[in-house]
């Protein structure tokens, strides 16, 4: 199962994305179905530190899971990306600055200003862990977009193991809608294929012109962002070197960085 979703191609993910444009807005603000809390329960495992974020408890595939290498075939769901803590989400929720005088890195929260008081987008929220950064660095407000209902399931899940109310999530695509005025849009690992990197592209655009919304985006340097003409817009914030396992997972990838967006540029 894991090497199907690091290996699978993006098409299928565009096309989901897509077709979502044409459902009605759903947000998870309830307690989710006991049934599938225990599913994803009894087929995850916590773990978080050897992660970029060991202070943020998550609930993902492990070697000691049933699907960690089970036929894809067997998940009952649609493909598990929120599963995973992919790179692009670890540097943004580790994302802060260098201290000049230490050299050592820290967590989001403290840079209150980051996010404090702000709204928040969690774009393509997966597990959830950069929605929890956000609330653990005191925004006012968080949603957490992904399609998938079950990552929101998830999100309800990661969230209570710290300590945390879950954020707004909502299951509708977000991507083309009209912009909405959040002050922070975050994304991880958003950039894996190109026609979903010129939407991505195309509708930053409007929610910085519409509401001056302030962009950041996880990457760990993959094609379709390196060749992408949205490089051009982008500067770099931070750089991070993934732990050992993180490579593992991700075919060698070395670091990770994160970029603010700057359509002016």
């Amino acid at each position: 199962m894991l090497g199907h979703l690091t290996s699978i191609t993006s098409a299928r993910c565009v096309r989901d994305f897509c077709a979502a444009l044409s459902q009605t807005k759903r947000f998870i603000s309830f307690r989710p179905d006991e049934s599938l809390r225990r599913f994803i329960t009894q087929n995850t495992e916590t773990v978080g530190e050897q992660s970029l974020t060991p202070e943020i408890k998550l609930r993902l595939f492990t070697p000691n899971c049933r699907f960690w290498r089970e036929k894809p075939e067997l998940w009952p769901f649609a493909d598990p990306y929120w599963a995973i803590y992919w790179p692009g989400g670890q540097a943004l929720s580790r994302y802060d600055v260098k201290d000049p005088l230490s050299h050592l890195l820290r967590f989001l929260l403290d840079n209150p200003g980051v996010c404090q008081g702000k709204k928040v987008l969690d774009l393509g929220s997966g597990c959830g862990a950069s929605a929890i950064a956000a609330k653990l660095s005191g925004a006012a407000h968080v949603v957490a977009n992904d399609i998938d209902t079950v990552a929101a399931v998830v999100t309800h899940i990661n969230s209570e193991l710290n300590g945390l109310e879950p954020p707004i999530c909502v299951t509708e695509n977000m991507i083309d809608s009209e912009p909405e005025d959040f002050d922070l849009i975050l994304l991880g690992d958003m950039f894996y294929d190109e026609v979903l990197a010129t939407t991505l592209h195309s509708w930053l655009d409007r929610c910085i012109k519409a509401h001056n919304t302030e962009v950041l985006i996880g990457d760990p340097g993959r094609a379709q962002l390196e060749g992408h003409d949205i490089r051009r817009h982008l500067n770099q914030r931070a750089k991070f070197e993934l732990p050992a396992s993180v490579r593992e997972e991700n075919y060698g990838l070395t670091c990770c960085s994160v970029w603010s967006y700057h359509p002016e540029l």
